[in-house]
């Protein structure tokens, strides 16, 4: 699902700007895989360069700009920018390049050559990473990306910013909500607890601050990354969290087309980031009248959110 769903590298490729395609015209190495190259300074679109040559079955793997932050590990998510090309047979085109649009959040579940190149690496590194199918989308590849059985993966990634999975608002707290509203209490680092009273819900879009960070106000085009428990009004039960998923999410404030539902578009900006915000969420400011059947949503449902702002990049 486009709106709620884990954001990692290779499920974001139809949301990511396509753009131009790219080959070498070096004769075929002995090792394919070990000889694809890339230049460039961090921050900024590389140069890659992939033999005409069919791919190895092996996956390789380069650090080619050491960085000196945080080691990445599995219970992470890492804010990344990166170009992904599509190598098959003796062609090659570069399919997603973050580094012209908004940065990518990876983390959770990984693809494991994904994972077999990032985890362990240094924030501000930049990796390469040529991934076979095997480390890839195996033998079954994946039709709605364009991935076959046969489709080597050659990413080139800026690590960016990590963030643990217990990662939560850091602010000062100003209210647990109540008073006709959801009552929300939490430990920092763990998620939330939310009693939805047994009164109707509002009509109309509501914000409320419950934590006030002191970071900037999140604005259109920024890429926010959050925590976010996610209830049903009507059945007071849970229907998605980044917290149960175990990595957080992140999403471009105003996007065109849209990456979230309207009320988090209108309802999170100008709040501050490391702080936590209540939404609650008629149906035309959620899912509208269609609703989302896959998650027990209706079309007449209010939706409760609370969302952790846990920090927003400006790109360029």
């Amino acid at each position: 699902m486009r709106r709620f769903s884990a954001l990692i590298a290779v499920p974001v490729l139809a949301c990511l700007a396509i753009a131009g395609c790219g080959s070498s015209a070096s004769a075929p190495p002995a090792n394919a895989n070990e000889s694809v190259t890339a230049t460039g300074t961090f921050g900024k679109t590389p140069a890659v360069t992939i033999p005409k040559a069919k791919p190895g079955n092996q996956l390789a793997v380069k650090t080619l700009i050491q960085g000196s932050g945080p080691v990445l590990t599995k219970s992470d998510a890492m804010a990344t920018n990166f170009v992904l090309y599509f190598w098959n047979g003796t062609s090659s085109s570069l399919e997603a390049n973050t580094f012209t649009k908004n940065p990518a959040l990876i983390g959770g579940t990984m693809l494991p050559g994904l994972e077999s190149a990032l985890i362990g690496k240094k924030t501000g590194s930049r990796v390469l990473a040529v991934i076979p199918p095997a480390d890839g989308y195996g033998s079954a590849g994946d039709s709605q990306l364009g991935i076959t059985g046969s489709t080597t993966l050659v990413f080139v990634i800026d690590m960016i910013k990590e963030y643990p999975d217990t990662a939560s608002a850091s602010g000062t707290q100003e209210s647990t909500g109540g008073g006709g509203l959801p009552t929300v209490t939490a430990k920092p680092g763990t998620a939330p607890a939310v009693t939805i009273p047994s009164s109707a819900p509002p009509g109309t879009l509501v914000t409320k601050t419950l934590i006030k960070g002191s970071g900037p106000a999140v604005a259109k085009g920024d890429y926010v990354i959050v925590q976010y428990a996610g209830y049903i009004w009507r059945t007071r039960q849970a229907f998605g969290s980044s917290w149960a998923d175990g990595s957080l999410f992140g999403f471009v404030v105003g996007a065109s087309p849209e990456q979230v539902i309207p009320g988090w578009d209108t309802g999170l900006a100008g709040q501050s980031v490391g702080s936590r915000v209540l939404l609650v969420l008629p149906p035309k400011d959620g899912y509208g009248s269609a609703g989302q059947s896959q998650a027990g949503i209706k079309g007449t449902d209010t939706l409760v959110f609370v969302v952790d702002i846990i920090d927003a990049l400006h790109q360029g």
